[in-house]
């Protein structure tokens, strides 16, 4: 190990892998990567834990920065794209070092035997690609990293621990790195995969993305190229990532969807917004694969007499929106109001109704096929059972 490692870095990562190795075994060769590739030689000095993204210094907090860099969880190691926190001083976070069970989860999942070369998209601190370089080799190995700071830091985080992979600095779902290689594999998620990655992967090379729709983001797909160039395969649960910049919608409900001109259409619903925006995952999955140009946003206890909580759905055009009141109505009804050209709500209940006709499917049950256009097709259990597009 590198990068001041001593007595305690080497407790805290044998710690995480018997963790890892408790649940889920890693195969000799991943977890010899890790002991190659220390997780702590890609963080930053400054992390930032926490529902409130708090700044942790590893100079200050060096235990707390260990632990971090340690647990079996995400770590945000970037905050609004690198840049300074605006007047409002709110921060997002922009990029992460991904929670180590799903970084080897996905990386079981390309089922490398060697001699593979594989292109990443979305580099970040380095850590998953200097993972391949251990496994394959550096020369097998390309990532693309659309934030150019990030890209340098990277390079020099993977050179401090022996391992050099191709770097490229540029957006990931336009850059042409290579031709033919046997899998793609991408750490940020995506909501349409874009069709330049299927073309660049040979027949019977995998293609491994986080999914996510406007709805809910959830999930990874993986996808087998087809000889005809198209690719299939199917959803697989329990993996959140960030959003691909290149696919961000930044909307707002007040700032870019509500008029005060706006008059609504009013009318009731019995189906409770909690049934389609709630704890129930399968439901929003399939919810969000049926209205892919659809978000929502809860406002709990907003101010309005008589309102409990209320759910938004808004078109990623900002172009419709709904709003859905619960009001504590005795016949378990709730108010909806409307406006636009399309009438989301009813949408909503169409996909929910479908959803339930045909018995609840979890998100495993879901497939894609993609072309090299950029078509998708999402699928329930087999490709030509189509998934309906309510939109």
């Amino acid at each position: 190990m590198t990068r001041e490692t001593g007595a305690a870095e080497r407790a805290a990562a044998r710690g995480l892998l018997g963790r890892l190795n408790a649940t889920r075994p890693l195969a000799p060769e991943w977890e010899a990567a890790s002991h190659g590739v220390p997780r702590h030689a890609f963080l930053p000095d400054t992390v930032w834990l926490g529902d409130e993204l708090t700044p942790c210094d590893r100079a200050r907090e060096p235990e707390a920065w260990l632990r971090a860099a340690y647990a079996d969880a995400p770590v945000v190691t970037q905050v609004n794209d690198g840049e300074e926190p605006g007047p409002d001083g709110e921060r997002w976070p922009s990029s992460s070092a991904s929670e180590p069970g799903v970084v080897f989860r996905m990386l079981d999942m390309l089922e490398l035997s060697g001699g593979e070369r594989v292109v990443e998209v979305g580099t970040g601190t380095g850590w998953n690609a200097g993972l391949l370089a251990h496994r394959l080799g550096s020369a097998l190995v390309t990532s693309v990293e659309v934030d150019a700071g990030l890209a340098v830091r990277a390079r020099a985080n993977l050179a401090s621990v022996g391992v050099e992979p191709r770097i490229v600095a540029g957006d990931g779902a336009a850059a042409v790195v290579a031709d033919g290689v046997d899998r793609l594999v991408a750490t940020c998620a995506v909501r349409r995969v874009p069709g330049r990655w299927v073309a660049s992967v040979a027949p019977g090379g995998v293609v491994l993305v986080p999914w996510e729709s406007p709805w809910l983001c959830f999930g990874l797909l993986r996808l087998t190229v087809r000889r005809d160039g198209s690719a299939d395969g199917r959803f697989h649960p329990h993996a959140a990532f960030m959003l691909m910049r290149g696919q961000r919608t930044d909307l707002r409900i007040f700032r870019d969807v509500v008029r005060d001109a706006h008059v609504p259409e009013e009318s009731t619903t019995a189906l409770s917004p909690w049934d389609v925006a709630g704890e129930d995952w399968a439901a929003r999955f399939a919810v969000g694969l049926q209205l892919p140009d659809v978000w929502c946003a809860w406002h709990l206890g907003p101010d309005v007499a008589g309102v409990r909580s209320r759910l938004w759905v808004a078109t990623t055009d900002a172009a419709s929106w709904a709003a859905i009141d619960d009001v504590g109505a005795e016949d378990g009804a709730f108010t909806v109001w409307e406006h636009g050209p399309r009438r989301l709500w009813r949408e909503v209940e169409a996909a929910f109704g479908w959803w339930t006709d045909v018995g609840g499917p979890g998100p495993g049950d879901f497939g894609m096929t993609v072309t090299t256009d950029g078509r998708h097709t999402a699928w329930l259990r087999r490709p030509g059972r189509p998934v309906p597009r309510h939109a």
